[in-house]
């Protein structure tokens, strides 16, 4: 567990563990012998990744983004993926309970960002897990789960988000949007069509949940995106978007599936090259509980 404040909001990093997935996938095409110097592969090429969620406490709400890849795959995936399903424990090891959460935001709707929306109960039943919260995400990206596209469908899975549809605790958003005070949405297109960055202010102070745009601090340069991005190109010059006003104005960016850190600040060393800088403990107004340096800088 990680946790800081930003201004008057308290940040707290928990993990649904980690999972694997295949080194060259995550890397698109950029040459192995470049990508494993920052982030090696096992010997079946796979990486190990985390399921990194966010709870923000402003004081008059709280908010999860992402929940992890749940407990609803099949034995088959699971074998596959080798997912841990921690994120109910770790959240509770963390102090915080299902019904706590009153917003729930999943930047796009691929398994591994929304599975413990709905949970799988032991009598089988499949129910809503944060009872009190209005889930937010956006209604092109619902769209687009819902076409099953060959390309990408072994990502979507309806129990995670049409149950929320059908009982009405799903917002279905168009676009960028406010979503509490201090909390608002922007699209931030290349992952998928309709991928949505979490961008948070208190004080003055801001951080990002930039979500699959930049999975790792391993993935910072611009052009390093990966196979599983349906618009590359758009992903390169997202990248660039964020970068025009993150580095300047010292975001805080929280990293979706980084196993070593949850977040850093991004800059440029003397060559030009983008680095993730640690977050040292009072530095710009932001204290610290826990934190671990970058490994990937």
């Amino acid at each position: 567990m990680h946790r800081i404040t930003l201004g008057d909001f308290e940040l707290t990093a928990i993990t649904d563990g980690h999972y694997y997935l295949d080194g060259g996938a995550m890397f698109g095409v950029v040459p192995k012998p470049l990508w494993e110097k920052k982030f090696p592969a096992d010997d079946q090429n796979r990486l190990r990744l985390a399921m990194n969620s966010l709870v923000i406490q402003t004081g008059d709400h709280t908010t999860l983004v992402e929940t992890g890849a749940g407990n609803k795959l099949s034995d088959k995936a699971r074998a596959i993926y080798g997912t841990e399903e921690r994120l109910l424990a770790n959240l509770d090891a963390a102090g915080f309970a299902p019904e706590d959460f009153d917003v729930v935001i999943n930047t796009h709707l691929h398994f591994d960002h929304c599975g413990w929306n709905t949970m799988r109960r032991a009598d089988g039943a499949l129910v809503s897990t944060f009872p009190r919260a209005r889930y937010y995400y956006q209604r092109g990206e619902l769209a687009h789960a819902h076409q099953q596209h060959e390309r990408d469908r072994v990502s979507y899975l309806t129990e995670n988000y049409d149950p929320l549809v059908a009982n009405g605790q799903a917002i279905l958003l168009t676009g960028d949007t406010p979503i509490v005070p201090g909390i608002r949405v922007q699209l931030f297109p290349g992952h998928t069509e309709n991928h949505q960055a979490v961008i948070i202010e208190s004080q003055n102070k801001k951080a990002a949940y930039i979500g699959d745009l930049i999975p790792t601090s391993a993935h910072l340069h611009p052009t390093w995106v990966m196979g599983y991005d349906l618009l590359p190109i758009e992903c390169i010059d997202n990248r660039h978007r964020y970068y025009r006003q993150a580095i300047p104005e010292r975001w805080l960016t929280i990293f979706t599936h980084d196993p070593t850190t949850p977040w850093a600040y991004i800059s440029r060393d003397s060559a030009g090259r983008y680095i993730a800088e640690p977050v040292e403990q009072e530095a710009d107004g932001i204290s610290i509980t826990f934190a671990k340096a970058p490994k990937y800088a």
